[in-house]
């Protein structure tokens, strides 16, 4: 049987067969995809084929797909979700802080593998006036790289009906830190998701994990789950640090769009923008024209076949 992969627990994966039924599948250990080891082999989002045991036998080709280095290093890689559409990605520039290395990771990373993304800034009715100022600094620079922005609150449901065309008819995934939202932005959403949510940490302002699997939710819950044409949302668990996977460092500075602009102009064709002479890309981030942060971002992507940074970050 063919069928969509709609829910994943970590340990059973839910498959909606092409004939309408849920199958609680797994499976074998030693499943592999095409030589990428990750803690989840499968994802929401593929295409698979299920025996009559209830075992995924095999997988569809995938159109692209988000990936992260796992905390579980041996593993190499975690996927987040297969065939989206597009990403949202949703931050918040305080309670808690989505720092700018982690939207740019992400951003990299899904254009290394062609996911266009929004960034959704939320709770902006929280934001002082300082904050708001940040948030809106943030706002003009990645609009300028050329991301669309959109600044809500899916506490009071400022902004939120203004996604709805962009969700139309798409496959969506939601990813962010822990805290930002995500739960509370699909409760408003999807009226009777019914997500648990939860309050920041006082101590640490940082988010609590309330999501802890990935699921397919329908945008309109009366359409079965997985149904073509429709409009989805994969929900994720926040993730505390994204560590990009799979990227040689003669790659990194063509996922960086404005940095990928201004290379085309340096001396040197392998030049890495980090000290050699004739270099635009550093004459640009001296002029003002590539913000210090992006570059500051691409350099620490540069560092990552260093292993060992990531066994503090997660």
């Amino acid at each position: 049987m063919k069928g969509l992969v709609v829910k994943n627990t970590g340990s059973w994966y839910t498959v909606r067969t092409d004939g309408g039924q849920l199958l609680d599948c797994k499976v074998k250990g030693n499943f592999r995809i095409k030589g990428i080891r990750s803690t989840n082999p499968v994802a929401v989002g593929d295409r698979v084929t299920v025996n009559d045991e209830g075992w995924i036998t095999d997988i569809d080709d995938r159109r692209n797909y988000i990936i992260r280095k796992s905390i579980n290093l041996s593993k190499q890689s975690h996927i987040l979700a297969a065939n989206v559409d597009q990403a949202m990605l949703i931050v918040t520039v305080a309670r808690p802080e989505t720092s700018t290395t982690f939207i740019d990771r992400f951003l990299a990373s899904a254009e290394a593998y062609s996911v266009p993304v929004v960034l959704v800034f939320n709770k902006t009715d929280t934001l002082s006036a300082d904050e708001q100022h940040l948030q809106q600094m943030m706002v003009t620079l990645y609009e300028a790289i050329g991301y669309e922005c959109r600044q809500i609150s899916a506490v009071t449901g400022q902004g939120v009906e203004e996604l709805r065309p962009l969700l139309d008819g798409k496959v969506t995934l939601l990813s962010g830190n822990s805290g930002v939202g995500k739960s509370t932005l699909i409760n408003r959403l999807v009226p009777g998701a019914n997500l648990r949510t939860a309050e920041i940490s006082d101590a640490h302002q940082a988010g609590q994990h309330t999501t802890t699997f990935s699921e397919m939710i329908s945008l309109a819950p009366e359409a079965p789950s997985g149904a073509v044409g429709a409009s989805y949302l994969i929900d994720t668990p926040g993730i505390k640090g994204f560590g990009t996977f799979d990227m040689e460092r003669e790659e990194i500075s063509s996922y960086f769009r404005e940095i990928f602009r201004f290379s085309k102009d340096c001396r040197f064709s392998n030049c890495t923008h980090t000290h050699e002479p004739g270099c635009a890309v550093l004459r640009a981030v001296d002029d003002h024209l590539i913000a210090q942060s992006r570059y500051q971002s691409y350099l620490s992507m540069l560092d990552d076949k260093d292993e060992s940074k990531y066994r503090e970050a997660y």
